[in-house]
C-alpha cells in the first residue's frame, strides 16, 4: 500500500492512500490506528507533500564500496552514522536551494527506510518488524563543506536538503532493486541496493544500539557512487525500481 501526504485543490494538506490513479483519505494516524476512505480524488489533481515529517532522519555514509572509493575513504568496520535536521526535509517538486556559503552542492540518492514502530537494542531477527516501509530521499550535501569542516553536520544540514517521497510503500521489497539518479537527462548515479555493505536489519540493530528509534524517524541507507555537483536550473530525479521517482529542480538561495 503507498501512503501519501498532499495539498488538494482547496488547499488543504490532507494524508491518503493510492489506489490505481486514485486517492482515498486516511482518517487518524497511519502509525497507530487509522481508517481508509473511499479513493475517488484523481491523483493527477493535488500536489504531493513528503509523505512524513520525520522526528529525526538518521543517514548512513559509504555504505556503498564504490561510493567510499570515489571518496578514498575506506569502507567502514562500522555503520557511519550522522543526523540531519527535520528543517531539512522538503517534499517532491519542492527547489533544492543551493546556500551562498557553499560552491559545491550533490546529490545523493538513496532508498530511505520509515520507521514504524519504537525500537531500543533490536535484535537481528525482530529488527525488520519495527520497518512501516519505504521512501525515496536525496542527501544532498555541500561537499566543500563537508570536508573543511570535518564532521558533517553543516554540509548535510541546510534548509531543503533532505527531498522526501513522493509516498511510503509498505510493500516494497528492499533487497534488490536498482536506484538511479538523473540531473536533467545525465544518469549520474546507478546501483542495485545489494550492493549496501551493511543490509537495512544490520543497520537497525546498530542504530538501535545507539538511540531509540520511534514511528516516523528515517533512515537513509547510503548513496551508491556518481555524486556530482548541482547548478541552478537543475532537475534531480531519483528512481528506485518498483518503489518509484522523486524529482526536485534546482535553485539559488538569495545572499542575504
Amino acid at each position: 500500500m503507498r501512503f501519501i501526504c498532499f495539498r488538494d485543490q482547496a488547499g488543504l494538506v490532507q494524508s491518503g492512500w493510492i489506489y490505481e490513479d486514485k486517492i482515498g483519505l486516511v482518517k487518524g494516524s497511519i502509525f497507530d490506528e487509522y481508517q481508509r476512505m473511499e479513493a475517488d480524488i484523481p491523483l493527477a489533481e493535488v500536489d504531493l507533500l513528503t509523505p512524513v515529517q520525520p522526528g529525526k532522519i538518521i543517514c548512513v555514509g559509504r555504505n556503498y564500496a564504490a561510493h567510499a572509493a570515489e571518496h578514498d575513504a575506506e569502507v567502514p568496520e562500522y555503520p557511519l552514522i550522522f543526523l540531519k535536521p527535520p528543517s531539512s526535509v522538503i517534499g517532491p517538486g519542492e527547489t533544492i536551494l543551493l546556500p551562498p556559503q557553499s560552491q559545491q552542492v550533490e546529490h545523493e540518492g538513496e532508498l530511505a527506510v520509515v520507521v514504524g514502530k519504537r525500537g531500543r537494542w533490536l535484535q537481528p531477527d525482530e529488527a525488520m518488524k519495527i520497518v512501516f516501509g519505504y521512501t525515496i530521499a536525496n542527501d544532498v550535501t555541500a561537499r566543500d563543506l563537508q570536508r573543511k569542516d570535518g564532521q558533517w553536520t553543516r554540509g548535510k544540514g541546510f534548509d531543503t536538503f533532505c527531498p522526501v517521497g513522493p509516498w511510503i510503500d509498505t510493500d516494497f521489497n528492499p533487497v534488490d532493486s536498482m536506484l538511479s539518479v538523473y540531473v536533467n537527462e545525465d544518469l549520474r548515479q546507478m546501483a542495485p541496493t545489494r550492493d549496501m555493505v551493511f543490509p537495512i536489519s544490520t543497520l537497525l540493530v546498530y542504530i538501535s544500539s545507539i538511540m531509540t528509534l520511534e514511528p516516523g524517524d528515517l533512515i537513509l541507507t547510503g548513496t551508491p557512487a556518481g555524486v556530482s555537483p548541482l547548478v541552478p536550473g537543475d532537475v534531480v530525479s531519483v528512481s528506485i525500481e518498483r518503489l518509484g521517482e522523486l524529482r526536485n529542480p534546482v535553485g539559488k538561495e538569495p545572499r542575504r
